[in-house]
């Protein structure tokens, strides 16, 4: 654990850095720092490894303080990843990540193999290791600044705006590899970020600084976005910042439709292959039956956003959940998986969007109070409708002799719905 007691930094001028902060940084848990620039996000981190020292307070490393250890010896057992990786341009890229291990005295062989070892941990191919930096790219070196950084297996890792330096794609990339290690290595991670996005997302929890290093609220992420200690706080977390909790729900919270024999949603229908695989979406009102990509997710892995986006960029605004081997096992509306957001009890009905046409297999008609967001009615118009099994050709859709009879039977099909069930 990392302990700030009052700690403080006034520079020579009488500038203030930081001012008196106390904070706990849990053991094996990912701590974020943000705020805006001059915040003293960055001085607060230094003070860990020493390489800024305060003028007031202490920082304790398992109840030590750092103080009394030698600034060296320190600095060798915790991991640090800085912008722009900070790689030794001369040296190899085995030789930058064994950097720690040489100075801590392991022999070359030893030191290499680990150094190989994690070069495979964190996504890179093994011939990567004989290259120099300039031969690398920037999410590469970032890659290998935090294979060094984890070359001596330190408990403590420090990362100061590691990912700023590399374009959007890669900082994601960069960001879900830190994650999977995060799970393998459960190391005590104080992260710093002017990103609101990243920090929600990687932190267990976030510390949001003001002016000073002053603390304006200490929360996990869903505590953070849903509830801003004042507005402050919410204005610097922006106004999209109910988007951003949809990233850290996962998408199994939706209670899914399920597939069956295939799904027909208004005018669009659903076809599966003979292993119950998506293979598009066929818009039963438009004279060719041209397939159009259906979007999935896996609830198991995926976040609600994932889900969201899926159910977006589908012709029929509907979601399709896969198993781990791609098979279909239920779809979800946009409505459903807004829904799953909403508090208990405020689920939709079967997964019905509000004021949407189903045709189900029930030979009835219905009227049934839809509550997608807890405040809510809609009339829902269920008919009767047999499940209907259209031969498809994962090609060109439908044979062209209009008898619907290919060399292979794909599957479509089932009960008619306006939106994606639940």
């Amino acid at each position: 654990m990392i302990t700030f007691e009052g700690a403080g930094k006034r520079h020579p001028d009488g500038t203030i850095a930081v001012e008196g902060l106390d904070l706990e940084v849990p053991t094996g848990r990912i701590t974020v720092l943000v705020g805006p620039s001059g915040c003293g996000k960055t001085t607060l981190l230094r003070m860990v490894n020493r390489m800024v020292e305060p003028t007031s307070g202490r920082v304790l490393l398992d109840g030590t303080d750092v103080a009394q250890l030698e600034p060296a010896k320190l600095r060798r057992g915790i991991g640090y990843v800085i912008q722009q990786a900070g790689l030794f341009p001369h040296r190899k890229v085995i030789d930058n990540i064994a950097t720690v291990p040489y100075l801590l005295g392991w022999e070359r062989k030893k030191a290499r193999a680990r150094a190989a070892e994690l070069l495979e941990l964190v996504g890179l191919a093994p011939e990567t290791a004989k290259r120099y930096p300039f031969q690398l790219s920037g999410g590469q070196q970032q890659r290998v600044g935090v294979a060094r950084a984890l070359a001596a297996d330190p408990p403590v890792l420090l990362m100061d705006e590691p990912f700023s330096a590399v374009d959007p794609v890669v900082r994601a990339g960069l960001q879900e590899e830190l994650l999977r290690l995060q799970s393998e290595l459960h190391k005590t991670v104080l992260f710093v970020t002017h990103d609101i996005e990243e920090a929600v997302r990687l932190g267990d929890q976030v510390v949001v600084l003001r002016e000073h290093g002053r603390i304006a609220q200490l929360a996990d992420p869903h505590t953070l976005l849903t509830t801003p200690a004042d507005d402050g706080v919410a204005a610097f977390l922006g106004r999209d910042r109910g988007l951003r909790g949809l990233g850290l729900r996962p998408a199994s919270a939706v209670a899914l439709r399920p597939v069956g024999d295939g799904i027909r949603y208004g005018g669009w229908e659903l076809a599966l292959d003979d292993a119950s695989r998506p293979i598009g979406w066929i818009d039963r009102t438009a004279v060719s039956a041209e397939l159009h990509p259906a979007a999935g997710f896996r609830p198991e892995t995926d976040t609600l956003r994932t889900a969201l986006d899926a159910a977006v960029l589908s012709p029929a605004g509907v979601a399709v959940a896969l198993d781990a081997d791609g098979r279909a096992t239920g779809t979800a509306s946009r409505d459903a998986i807004l829904a799953a957001l909403a508090p208990t009890g405020a689920t939709a009905v079967g997964g019905v969007d509000a004021g949407a046409d189903v045709n189900a297999n029930a030979g009835v008609e219905v009227n049934a109070d839809v509550d997608v967001d807890g405040d809510a009615d809609a009339d829902a118009d269920v008919d009767a409708d047999a499940d209907v099994k259209t031969p498809v050709s994962t090609r060109k859709a439908l044979a062209a002799d209009g008898t619907g009879e290919t060399g292979t039977t794909d599957r479509v099909g089932g009960p008619d719905g306006a939106d994606g069930g639940r």
